[in-house]
């Protein structure tokens, strides 16, 4: 890619020769493998908009064929301004370059504008952030979330600053860390004594037809694969019938609720999930007066993503990420350490 000139202090030029090797290839392929910093969506709107020549031409098909040793010019707009409004909110960043952010999110902050939440959520916090360092994904000034947490869960999360880092991170969470190396990991306080040090849930997660604001596992074929492993890292209670234990999840599927509703699909629902632990309130019969005050002070599930790693958008380093338990959870479990 050679970047010519600045048309003006709003609209780049790019001016670019393809390699011989391009012979016969669609136009919007052969320019998504020679500008790296664009993504094949965000080519071929650009195409449709006129906004590339080709010889000199104009052409408007994505899918017109090239020639070797063609010149290539596209006009890139400047990023739209995002329909969610900046919003100075206080974030704990964890790492930043110009590439993404790495935030340590806490709890009842909301990752997405969506119904209900059309302010006061992590975008909104970016947006403020990021300021003047977002080049735009797929040519809208925000931030690519790649992943998400449920407003109540804690922990670290990554967005990407332009469509360069956001393709990436985007194969990177598709691919689960299956050939990868993505990791996420989790805390989470269960209720109940695992059978065993560790162990694998595979069962598919779909919407509940019952409610469609909750997930559960799938009958038949029905539903999404969805993989958890699980490790035990503490139990607390009697050995022979812990009350409470600590578990580590890892995700190899990245699912709607799926930590919380595989752990309910073993008999060991997240503490304080009101979702799908409901069923176990009595539970909090066996703890100490002060354990049940801090779980009633938790006011959410006991889950935190506690660690994260990928590889560096561009310099394909890799990035490993780690957040200790948040306060309140810290709290929790050093009073089941005391009681129990």
């Amino acid at each position: 890619m050679d970047p010519n000139h600045m048309t003006d202090p709003v609209q780049q030029r790019l001016e670019i020769v393809l390699p011989p090797e391009a012979a016969g290839e669609r136009l919007d392929r052969a320019l998504a493998q020679a500008v790296p910093d664009l993504s094949r969506t965000r080519i071929q709107a650009l195409v449709r908009d006129g906004k590339v020549t080709l010889g000199g031409k104009t052409v408007r098909d994505p899918k017109a064929k090239v020639a070797g040793d063609d010149q290539i010019a596209i006009e890139i707009p400047p990023p739209e301004p995002a329909e969610p409004e900046a919003e100075n909110i206080p974030l704990n960043v964890i790492y930043e370059d110009d590439e993404l952010i790495v935030i340590d999110k806490p709890a009842g902050l909301v990752v997405h504008p969506g119904a209900g939440n059309w302010t006061g959520t992590l975008v909104n916090a970016l947006l403020a952030h990021c300021a003047g360092s977002l080049s735009g994904i797929g040519g809208v000034e925000r931030p690519g979330i790649v992943h998400r947490l449920d407003k109540d869960t804690t922990g670290l999360l990554v967005a990407a600053k332009n469509d360069r880092a956001h393709r990436s991170l985007a194969e990177q969470f598709a691919d689960h860390g299956r050939t990868g190396a993505l990791e996420r990991a989790y805390l989470a306080l269960v209720w109940g004594g695992m059978s065993r040090q560790r162990g694998t849930v595979e069962a598919a997660i779909d919407r509940d037809p019952r409610n469609r604001e909750k997930m559960h596992v799938a009958r038949g074929e029905r539903g999404r694969e969805a993989i958890t492993h699980w490790e035990m890292e503490e139990s607390f209670g009697p050995v022979a019938a812990p009350i409470v234990s600590l578990v580590r999840c890892a995700l190899e599927t990245g699912r709607t609720h799926q930590i919380r509703v595989h752990m309910a699909h073993l008999g060991h629902p997240v503490l304080g999930d009101s979702t799908y632990g409901a069923g176990f309130k009595t539970k909090a019969k066996h703890l100490s007066e002060e354990t049940r005050a801090l779980l009633d002070g938790l006011g959410r599930q006991a889950l935190h993503a506690t660690h994260l790693a990928f590889e560096h958008p561009v310099t394909g380093e890799l990035m490993s990420f780690e957040s200790p338990l948040p306060v309140d959870m810290e709290a929790l479990v050093e009073s089941l350490r005391k009681s129990l």
